[in-house]
């Protein structure tokens, strides 16, 4: 159980790129399959032929941005469908990643990664692995949470939520989805390269089904917790990629065939968009919001309440 959540919470570095795409940009991006082999090739290869394992890393982030913003061009130049950009571009980048490999596996066996100190010390499938590893979950969904708060990325929102009035307000939407889609991309790619080195090999075929756990990732952990506000949309994202993980590996140690994995993916995702429109969680998803409702309101009751007592105070003076 530990190795799965160690796996949770290194794809939830994934997942957060989906989230991107699918929730703030509402862009149907399916490029997710092939950047994700490509930051793993890109990397095995550098590393392989002696390149330092972090500069590696950034390299396959770099090209993660470029499959995305090849995506983003083929949607915002050339006035392609998004699903239809991101099918075209994952179907190009299997052909690259062969180029960009050479062969369908590449082994990092005896290569120097960025996990070699944990490996040395004896940390990898340890408590200490999980907490080092959330640590770097929580500190990319704190830098995400922060960037959606900026201009720039309130823009993007702004891009995703409305994109007519968006650019009524002067937002250059095109430029806006050509980032969603690059940043997306580049955090699924640097996934990919960290796993490769984490499980000690690249394959042609690993990102297959990618985008079904990014977005079983998203939809449960959102369906789990909620997504009223980006900070807890993207807390959301990272425990459903762990709770995503979790569920695989009990299905595993339950005796099911790993052939099925695609089949209990594709399930999961069913049963977290169906989920909430039973009858129970509906009436159990009205009560919350009548309270954070009636909780709303009492913080404003609260708020005018102070107010008319300093203007009372202030008037006695």
């Amino acid at each position: 159980m530990i190795v799965a959540l160690e796996l949770g919470l290194l794809f939830a570095i994934m997942a957060l790129g989906v989230y991107l795409t699918f929730r703030i940009l509402d862009f149907p991006d399916l490029t997710v399959d092939g950047s994700y082999t490509t930051g793993a090739a890109v990397a095995a290869v550098l590393i392989i032929n002696g390149t330092n394992p972090w500069l590696a890393t950034l390299a396959a982030l770099l090209s993660g941005l470029v499959a995305g913003l090849v995506t983003g061009l083929l949607h915002t130049k050339g006035r392609i469908n998004p699903l239809l950009a991101g099918i075209l571009t994952q179907i190009a980048l299997y052909s690259i990643n062969l180029r960009i490999m050479g062969r369908a596996n590449l082994p990092l066996l005896r290569q120097s990664t960025i996990l070699d100190p944990m490996r040395e010390h004896s940390l990898l499938g340890t408590w200490a692995s999980v907490g080092i590893f959330a640590v770097v979950a929580l500190a990319l969904k704190f830098a995400l949470d922060w960037f959606l708060g900026t201009d720039l990325g309130l823009a993007l929102r702004a891009t995703g939520d409305n994109p007519e009035m968006a650019s009524a307000q002067g937002v250059r939407t095109d430029s806006m989805k050509l980032l969603g889609v690059s940043l997306s991309n580049g955090l699924v790619a640097a996934c990919g390269a960290i796993i490769a080195q984490f499980q000690g090999y690249a394959d042609i075929s690993m990102g297959i089904g990618l985008i079904v756990a990014g977005l079983a990732s998203v939809i449960l952990g959102q369906a789990l917790i909620g997504r009223r506000v980006v900070a807890i949309a993207t807390a959301a994202v990272v425990l459903g990629s762990v709770a995503y993980r979790a569920i695989i590996q009990l299905a595993l140690n339950a005796g099911l065939n790993p052939n099925d994995m695609k089949l209990i993916s594709a399930l999961l995702v069913i049963a977290a968009l169906l989920l909430p429109r039973f009858a129970p969680f509906r009436r159990y998803a009205q009560r919350k919001r009548v309270q954070r409702e009636r909780d709303a309101q009492a913080v404003l009751v609260d708020e005018k309440t102070l107010v008319d007592e300093q203007s009372l105070a202030q008037g006695v003076a």
